[in-house]
């Protein structure tokens, strides 16, 4: 089997669950798209969706990059995309992507299956050759294997089936395909994990990634760029599973308090001069202090988040950089905007915008 390498690195416990998840290695080479409501599956769809957005909400855009000094030639080092309906989360997503320049692009993506399946405090990559996407197959970066060869055995497992089932990168990689044909990517899904057990793993990714900079002679941001896949904050007492997640009420003044404490999380923990203790605040801020897998404030990002800023923070310094820097292209809900018309396109949105349910979205890039 093909992932046997893997089956001694796992505890126990995990161990069990994979081994009674059913073939839980897909035999199939090319991952197929998941989510053909919220996302464009088809080319026609995606420079439809780009044609709405730019005849919509361009100057949105425009107006954004321009105030925050982000010019044509600007090379995002990371970035943190939305992963929500386009219909939703619309000109966010070409606003922070136009700036990653790279031909490959590491993709640190959220696990929202992690719980069927049992898989935690590991990375989690796929063995997929490519990806089924609107202008044809994205291929996998050889990069995928430069980095298993160099991560510590006990840091990741190979999850085809967690890779196939989940939406937060088959979201972002569109915009990317629309800007480069030709662009590889490389997907690492990030679990439930503690904050050690993820400065741990972002350790040994970043020392990774410095080894191939340096043996392979790249520049991180030019030859590949890293993107964080992240929905803020899931709002809101209706459709959530049961669970309740209006902090503030779900009136008017209940939405304007959760849209200041969303500001709130960004200000102090992602914008500005990135460091160790803001990362770690953003993780107090977003999860329970006494059990890490339980929502405090609910970021469909609480774990890719601070894992891919911690990875960027330590590979920035062991390159011998400077700390990187955050900028705020923009934040929105799924309310406070027109939606980009799509059901012509045969798509739509995967669930309902109402004070009772409601979704915001932020896009950050870094330099």
């Amino acid at each position: 089997m093909k992932n046997a390498r893997i089956i001694s690195c796992l505890k126990p416990a995990l161990l069990l669950s994979l081994l009674c998840t059913a073939a839980f290695v897909s035999p199939v080479s090319v991952r197929q798209p998941v989510d053909p409501v919220g996302f464009a599956t088809k080319a026609w769809q995606m420079d439809s969706v780009m044609s709405r957005i730019r005849k919509l909400q361009g100057s949105k855009i425009e107006e954004a990059l321009d105030q925050n000094g982000i010019r044509p030639y600007t090379q995002w080092k990371i970035a943190i995309c939305p992963h929500d309906d386009y219909a939703y989360a619309g000109w966010l997503y070409p606003a922070i992507l136009s700036n990653i320049k790279s031909p490959v692009v590491i993709l640190i993506g959220v696990a929202h299956k992690a719980k069927k399946f049992g898989v935690e405090d590991h990375l989690v990559f796929d063995s997929f050759s490519s990806w089924k996407e609107p202008y044809g197959a994205v291929q996998v970066s050889t990069f995928r294997e430069w980095l298993l060869n160099k991560l510590p055995r006990s840091a990741y497992i190979i999850h085809d089936s967690l890779q196939q089932a989940e939406h937060s990168v088959e979201a972002i990689i569109p915009f990317l395909q629309y800007r480069n044909k030709n662009v590889e990517i490389v997907s690492i899904l990030v679990p439930y994990m503690s904050f050690r057990t993820m400065d741990g793993l972002a350790f040994n990714l970043a020392v990774a990634l410095q080894k191939i900079i340096q043996e392979k002679d790249l520049m991180w941001g030019r030859d590949f760029s890293l993107v964080i896949s992240n929905d803020a904050v899931h709002y809101g007492d209706q459709d959530w599973g049961g669970q309740n997640y209006a902090t503030y009420g779900c009136d008017s003044a209940g939405y304007a308090r959760a849209v200041d404490h969303e500001y709130q999380i960004i200000g102090n923990c992602l914008v500005g001069t990135l460091d160790q203790n803001r990362i770690r605040l953003f993780t107090e801020y977003t999860v329970q202090d006494t059990n890490y897998r339980v929502y405090k404030w609910p970021w469909c990002g609480r774990y890719s988040v601070p894992f891919g800023l911690l990875t960027a923070d330590k590979l920035a310094r062991l390159l011998g950089g400077g700390p990187l820097k955050g900028t705020l292209i923009g934040y929105h809900t799924s309310l406070d905007q027109p939606l980009i018309p799509v059901k012509d396109l045969n798509m739509g949105t995967t669930a309902v915008a109402n004070l009772h349910h409601w979704v915001g979205y932020a896009a950050i890039g870094y330099k």
